[in-house]
This record gives C-alpha cells, sequence and structure tokens, in this order.
C-alpha cells in the first residue's frame, strides 16, 4: 500500500512539470508583441494624425516632457558665430489609445523602429543652420510603448547651431550659445512642451574643447507668439568660457617681445643707420602682421576688441620706435651742420684777431721821418670779441650757486651741445618707453580682468 501511494505521487508531480512546460512551451511572447501591435495599431484602430488628448483624458493639449543628453561639442567657431553638437534627444507624452494587457508584467514595453506609425510632435530646433540623423549600422533612433500608453521617443542627432557672440572682451570672454526647441504647427492649445523633472539635460563626463570650457548650463522657456497663435518653446543656454593660456601663448607674449625687441635701437650707436632702420622696420612688419593674423581668426565686427586694444597699442609702440630714430637723425644732422658753422665763425674770428694784431704791431714798429718811434696805446675797442667773452666768463663766475637738481645732473653727464641733442633723445627714450608700455598693461589688465569678473556674475 505504501509503494502504490509512492507511486502516484510521482506520477502527480510528473503531470504538473509537463502541463507547466506545455504551457511555456505555447506562449510565445514574441508573437504576443506582435498580436498587440496589431491590435493598438491596426488599420481602422488607431489615426497617427490625431493628437493625443489632455491629461486624464481631457480636451486639454498634450503635454510632451523632453530631455537631452549631450555627448560630445565638436567645434565653436567664431567666425561662422556656430557650434556643432552631438546629442540623444528624447519625447516622452501619454496616449491613451496605445494602452495594452502587459500579459501579468511579462510586457515591460513594445519597441518601434517606425515613427510614422504613431503620432508625433512638431518639433524643431529654430536656431538650427545643419543637422542630420545617424544610421550607421542602423538608424539610431527608437520608439518604446508601455502598457499605460507612455511613449518614449528617442533618436540621436548631430546639429549646428547658430550662436551670437558679443567679441568685445575677446579673447578674456565668456559665450552663451542657446538650443532653442519649439513647436512648428501646434499652438499652446494642443501641444505644450515642459522639461522633464529631475536632470532635463545631461553632459558626458569628461566634455573636452580645444578653446573653451563649458561652465555651466541653464534650462528655460521661451514661448514665442506670432500672429497665428502661441507656440510653446524650449530652451538650454550652455556658458563657455574662453581659455586664455592659448592667446597669452601665442599673441600677447610675442606681441611684448616684439615690443621689447624695438627698444633694441635705442641703445644702438645714432650713427649705424642700417642697423636702427632694419630694426625697426623688421618689428614694424612682424606686429603688423600679427595683427592681419589675429583679425583674419576673427569676423568683422563694427566695435572694438579687446584684443584690437592690445594690437594697436603695441603697434604703435614700435611704429614710435622707428619715429624716433628718425628724430635722433634729425637732431644728430642739425647738431652737425651747426657745429661745422660754428667752428668756421671761430676760424674767421681767429684770422681777424691775428690779423688785427700784425697791424698792431705794425703800427708799434711804425717810424717818423725824424728817426723817432711813435707809441699808440693799446685800447681795446668795445666790439671786440675776446672782451665780450673775457666779460662773460667773469659774469659766469660771478653768478650764485644753484640747488642741484637730480633729473639735470643725471642729464648734464651728457654734453650740452647741439651734436649731441641726439643723445640725450635715446636716453630719455630708453626710460620713457618702458615706463609709459608698464603703465599701459596695468590699466588694460586691471580693465579687462575686472570685466572679466563682473561678466561671471550675471
Amino acid at each position: 500500500m505504501g509503494t502504490g501511494h509512492f507511486f502516484w505521487v510521482i506520477f502527480y508531480f510528473a503531470s504538473l512539470c509537463s502541463a507547466s512546460l506545455a504551457n511555456n512551451a505555447k506562449i510565445n511572447f514574441r508573437e504576443k508583441e506582435k498580436k498587440v501591435l496589431d491590435q493598438i495599431l491596426g488599420a481602422g484602430k488607431y489615426d497617427a494624425r490625431i493628437r493625443p488628448s489632455g491629461l486624464n483624458g481631457t480636451d486639454g493639449p498634450a503635454i510632451v516632457r523632453i530631455n537631452l543628453f549631450v555627448r560630445s561639442i565638436m567645434t565653436i567657431s567664431d567666425i561662422k558665430m556656430e557650434y556643432s553638437v552631438q546629442l540623444t534627444f528624447r519625447e516622452q507624452w501619454t496616449d491613451e489609445r496605445l494602452k495594452f494587457d502587459d500579459i501579468q508584467g511579462r510586457l515591460k514595453y513594445l519597441t518601434l523602429t517606425e515613427a510614422n506609425r504613431v503620432w508625433m510632435p512638431d518639433l524643431f530646433f529654430s536656431n538650427e543652420k545643419e543637422g542630420h540623423f545617424h544610421n550607421i549600422i542602423m538608424p539610431n533612433v527608437y520608439i518604446r510603448i508601455f502598457p499605460n500608453g507612455s511613449v518614449l521617443y528617442s533618436i540621436r542627432i548631430s546639429l549646428t547651431l547658430a550662436c551670437p557672440m558679443n567679441l568685445k572682451l575677446y579673447p578674456l570672454d565668456r559665450q552663451i550659445c542657446s538650443l532653442r526647441m519649439a513647436s512648428y504647427g501646434w499652438t499652446t492649445n494642443d501641444l505644450v512642451f515642459l522639461w522633464k523633472e529631475g536632470d532635463p539635460v545631461q553632459v558626458v563626463k569628461n566634455l573636452h574643447l580645444p578653446r573653451f570650457t563649458l561652465e555651466k548650463f541653464l534650462t528655460d522657456y521661451c514661448n514665442s507668439k506670432t500672429n497665428t497663435g502661441e507656440y510653446s518653446c524650449l530652451k538650454v543656454d550652455l556658458l563657455f568660457k574662453r581659455e586664455f593660456s592659448y592667446y597669452l601663448i601665442q599673441i600677447y607674449i610675442p606681441c611684448c617681445m616684439l615690443v621689447i625687441v624695438s627698444w633694441v635701437s635705442f641703445w644702438l650707436d645714432q650713427g649705424a643707420v642700417p642697423a636702427r632702420v632694419s630694426l625697426g622696420v623688421t618689428t614694424l612688419l612682424t606686429m603688423a602682421t600679427q595683427t592681419s593674423g589675429i583679425n583674419a581668426s576673427l569676423p568683422p565686427v563694427s566695435y572694438t576688441k579687446a584684443i584690437d586694444v592690445w594690437t594697436g597699442v603695441c603697434l604703435t609702440f614700435v611704429f614710435g620706435a622707428l619715429l624716433e630714430f628718425a628724430l635722433v637723425n634729425y637732431a644728430s644732422r642739425s647738431g652737425s651742420n651747426k657745429a661745422n658753422m660754428h667752428k668756421e665763425n671761430m676760424k674767421k674770428k681767429r684770422r681777424d684777431l691775428e690779423q688785427a694784431s700784425i697791424d698792431a704791431a705794425s703800427d708799434l714798429l711804425d717810424t717818423d721821418s725824424n728817426a723817432t718811434f711813435a707809441m699808440k696805446p693799446l685800447v681795446r675797442h668795445p666790439g671786440d670779441p675776446l672782451a665780450l667773452e673775457k666779460l662773460r666768463q667773469c659774469e659766469v663766475h660771478m653768478q650764485a650757486p644753484k640747488r642741484p637738481n637730480c633729473c639735470k645732473t643725471w642729464l648734464s653727464k651728457f654734453p650740452t651741445r647741439q651734436c649731441s641733442r641726439s643723445k640725450r633723445i635715446d636716453v630719455i627714450s630708453r626710460i620713457t618707453f618702458p615706463l609709459v608700455f608698464a603703465l599701459f598693461n596695468l590699466v588694460y589688465w586691471s580693465t579687462y580682468l575686472f570685466r572679466d569678473e563682473e561678466d561671471e556674475t550675471f
């Protein structure tokens, strides 16, 4: 009796297992998905031209929630004032016509790859210049339909978007580039876009840009009103800070070096005309070429940029060094001519004095007819140049001593003759040019760095 009872128990469990396996073998979930899709999207059952109803089946506008995942930012062009971005764009809304039975939780969602099978929001990017989808290896798009009628649309796209820039502080500037999304045909009475709650915009980690740093991003709404109605709009503002180290190495330091090299001519001899001219012209042309290269990488704008002030002042200093040599050369030649004229006058006076002395001696040795000597007094006339020179020396010695001046004492090391004016100009330029350039740097960096900190608090 015990053996027969044990046999029937084993037979019962074997029957249950075989029945369960048979049931599982009969249920094909892929076939179930097909039946559900045919059931909710079949002909005459779903019309993709009709928008979904509002919240809780009301006649209000359809609510579409948006979120983005920024995969990469390729380029930010200052010339074209645009930037290129690759992102994963997602939309989510509820369409009660797409509800289905999840077979006790076994069907989590249905997946479609054809967007035209269901109703889609007519969203477009209002500041887009170019854009394309990604189709390698298959189109990077999917639509998920959940049992409660919720629809998730996801696609990977690459966009080139307009980014108007204010370059007044370039290259110490920050730029705000926007991404705007709006409804093209449905007004706010039929369709409303909202940012997804929580984290609507995500950015890939370790985002690297060659000349910019993404500091932060802000989401906002930008609904627009036209003569055809009000349209829902979303925007995300990306704040980029320009990396200054590149411009410091490529622009600012080379310009400083060119200005300093132009000062070398102040230390060259005033007679080294070929050396000073070639040095001045070379630095001037190099600075002009540097300025042209900088402007070639920027759009033509009607206002003055920070880099324009820098290059303009540096170019002025280099040009001023060249003009300084022209002034030195003119002073040197003018002094030489006056010195030659002074020497000629002195020689002429000396010859006149010698001739006057010879005439006086002849008169003293002159005798009359009675062989008696006639002597004439040696009296110097008031207009005699020698007497005037003696009188001037006396006046100099009788003048009271003046209080010494440090600047005049330093300048007195150089002769006061006309031919030494050129040397004085060089000596003054050695001090004046560096001091003025240092003062300009102090004002420049204080002004633009202070403005940069102000803009940071917007």
